[in-house]
């Protein structure tokens, strides 16, 4: 079994196809090689019973360019330096793609935090903000909410950096509550933005959606959201899982029943993460998250981790069309399998936009001190999303390349021309 790339080197890896179709100076090919700054510490925390935990720690700013760092953090055990950049590298990418005026960022801390209390959690996250203080700001650098953390996490931060910068600034963090600054409708852009460039696919196809059935790998905020949505529109849901298993119903699923009882734990003794699998589920089959991914289904949405569809298993997708909600997770070598089996690849880099959008105008919402209703978020991140996803389509018409390309294209176009505008080694020269 060949063992599937580190997601940093397999990211950068897809530029020199790019590139190819790009009249992209050589300025800005060596800049987009390295990230601009990478920042390890350690976190100190006291545990409950007395004992000292230490635990890594990372924030990446990959390009700055067009504006301040974006990205999430990620609690998770097998965060390290190199998926961090990875991430920060997509953010860069994919903020560029839908013409919002950031660069790309991203944190993590390599703890399992389903092992940790409440008061142990709160504790970590203001570590987090204390040793990254001088890193971010809303200027500078704006976290966000990724993997294992959430509105709770993100308002303990905001009120972490109030206290030390003695002054509010809603604005160095997004995702957090209402109550502290939070927008409407955050909690479910991700996937609803999804939704929407699905739906435009399909119109595109001229497909009806009640012809269409999904498999859902990740059954998390973002895979549910998606999930729920999808159903309303009329798509069959007849699979899902999480990381302890899959559920299956060729007739469908009922996803809000499947939902509630995933989250049933959570909510009866208020913790911040579900202790129960949909792989509980009764009255319906069950298989593993690889059997989810080789159903025979029309559109099977990765909602999990990267590296999912790798060179091992790509022959075994039977699904007509992936959607990209996790970020990379689908392998280049990956990609050309399903390329030469015509399966159709709606990428990350654009599907799972629809967070950072709604993070965009939380941002703009903390600066101005107005906030809009959720009809106007959600309205304004479908005509957004919706907006680029066709420009990234009609690229991939002209240019005869796949939409993964094709994305990657539209957003480097704005990165290398902001980088371009800034002098070249032809304009410094003379040639130009």
């Amino acid at each position: 079994m060949a063992q599937a790339p580190k997601a940093l080197d397999d990211a950068r890896g897809r530029l020199e196809a790019i590139y190819e179709h790009l009249d992209v100076s050589e300025d800005a090919q060596v800049r987009l090689a390295r990230p601009h700054r990478v920042v390890e510490i350690s976190i100190p925390v006291r545990m409950d019973d007395g004992s000292l935990q230490v635990f890594p720690a990372w924030r990446v700013q990959y390009d700055t360019t067009r504006g301040p760092g974006k990205g999430g953090i990620r609690f998770h055990p097998d965060v390290d330096a190199s998926e961090v950049t990875a991430l920060a590298f997509w953010m860069a990418i994919k903020c560029a793609v839908v013409d919002l005026p950031f660069g790309g960022a991203k944190g993590g801390i390599c703890v399992n935090p389903k092992e940790l209390s409440r008061l142990e959690l709160e504790r970590l996250s203001r570590g987090y903000i204390r040793g990254f203080y001088d890193c971010i700001g809303p200027d500078e650098d704006i976290p966000a909410p990724d993997m294992n953390t959430n509105a709770t996490i993100m308002g303990w931060m905001a009120d972490e950096y109030a206290k030390i910068a003695r002054a509010q600034y809603p604005a160095v963090i997004t995702g957090k509550p209402i109550g502290l600054g939070g927008s409407a409708g955050r909690v479910e852009a991700t996937g609803e933005g999804a939704l929407e460039v699905l739906k435009i696919y399909l119109e595109q196809q001229d497909t009806k959606p009640e012809d269409l059935t999904v498999a859902v790998q990740g059954f998390g905020n973002a895979g549910y959201y998606f999930a729920t949505a999808a159903q309303k529109l009329g798509l069959t849901i007849v699979a899902v899982s999480d990381s302890q298993g899959a559920v299956y119903s060729k007739k469908g699923l009922d996803v809000d029943s499947v939902w509630r009882h995933k989250n049933k734990t959570r909510e009866l003794k208020g913790i911040l993460y579900s202790e129960t699998s949909v792989d509980e589920e009764k009255n319906v089959d069950h298989l593993s998250n690889e059997e989810l991914l080789c159903l025979d289904v029309d559109v099977l949405v990765l909602a999990a981790l990267e590296n999912q569809i790798t060179e091992d298993n790509a022959d075994a997708i039977k699904a007509e069309v992936i959607l990209e909600i996790a970020n990379g997770p689908v392998t280049s070598d990956a990609d050309k399998i399903l390329g030469e089996k015509n399966i159709l690849v709606l990428p990350d880099v654009l599907v799972n936009t629809g967070g950072v959008i709604v993070s965009y105008y939380e941002w703009i919402q903390n600066r101005i001190g107005d906030y809009w209703p959720a009809e106007k978020v959600n309205g304004r991140m479908r005509e957004r999303i919706g907006r680029e996803a066709k420009a990234c389509f009609e690229l991939a018409s002209k240019h005869k390349v796949d939409y993964r390309s094709a994305c990657y294209m539209h957003g480097l176009k704005r990165i290398t021309a902001a980088m371009d505008h800034r002098g070249t080694h032809g304009y410094f020269n003379g040639d130009c």
